[in-house]
C-alpha cells in the first residue's frame, strides 16, 4: 500500500478513534444517572455484570474509552493521546452530574494517564499485551477513585471492574484484528 494511503488510514481511524473515545465521556455520565436495572436514589443506575454483582452503568463506556484511547494513541501519536486524556477530563468534568463533576474528572484523567503509562513502552511489539494490561492498570485506578470520591466508599468495586473489563474483552478480537492487519499492509504505529 503507498505511503500516502497508509497515512490517511490512519489519520481516519485515529480521528475515528478520538471520536469514539470522546462520545463514550458524555455517555458514560448519561448512562450512570439514567439506565439501568435499578437507580439507587441520590446514587447511580446500576446494571448487571455478573451474576449477584452490580455496577454504576456508566462502566461499560469507561471500559470502552480505555481502549479506544489506545487506538488514538497508535493511529495518532502519544501527543494526540494525551490531548485526549486532558480533553476527556475537562468534558467529563463538564458532563458529570454537579455532584459527580470532580470524581468524574479526576478519576478519568489519573485511569486515563495511567493507561497511557502502561500502553506506550510495550505497544510496538506487543500490541495485544499492551492494550490488556494497560487497561485493567486504567480501569482499577478510575474504579478507586471515583467510587471512593463520588460516593465514598468502594462498595461497587467489583462491578465495577468486571463492568470495564467486559468491554475490553469484547473490544480485543477487533485489536488483534487490527494489528494483524497493519502488519500485512505495512502499517505501524504512529
Amino acid at each position: 500500500m503507498p505511503i500516502d494511503d497508509i497515512d490517511r488510514r490512519r489519520s481516519h481511524e485515529g480521528l475515528l478513534a478520538l471520536l469514539g473515545f470522546t462520545l463514550c465521556i458524555p455517555l458514560a455520565n448519561w448512562l450512570i444517572g439514567n439506565v439501568g436495572t435499578a437507580c439507587i436514589p441520590d446514587g447511580p443506575c446500576l446494571i448487571p455484570v455478573a451474576p449477584g454483582i452490580h455496577a454504576p452503568s456508566g462502566v461499560i463506556m469507561i471500559g470502552l474509552a480505555l481502549v479506544l484511547r489506545d487506538m488514538v494513541q497508535r493511529r495518532l501519536g502519544a501527543g494526540w493521546a494525551f490531548g485526549a486524556i486532558v480533553a476527556g477530563a475537562v468534558l467529563s468534568g463538564l458532563v458529570a452530574p454537579p455532584a459527580l463533576v470532580f470524581a468524574s474528572a479526576f478519576a478519568f484523567f489519573l485511569a486515563e494517564a495511567a493507561d497511557m503509562a502502561v500502553y506506550t513502552p510495550l505497544q510496538r511489539k506487543r500490541l495485544v499485551l499492551a492494550v490488556v494490561l494497560s487497561s485493567i492498570v486504567g480501569l482499577v485506578v478510575d474504579s478507586v477513585f471515583f467510587l471512593y470520591l463520588a460516593f465514598g466508599n468502594l462498595d461497587f468495586i467489583a462491578g465495577q471492574i468486571i463492568g470495564k473489563l467486559w468491554m475490553v474483552a469484547l473490544a480485543i478480537p477487533v485489536v488483534r484484528w487490527l494489528r494483524r492487519r497493519d502488519e500485512r499492509i505495512g502499517m505501524t504505529a504512529a
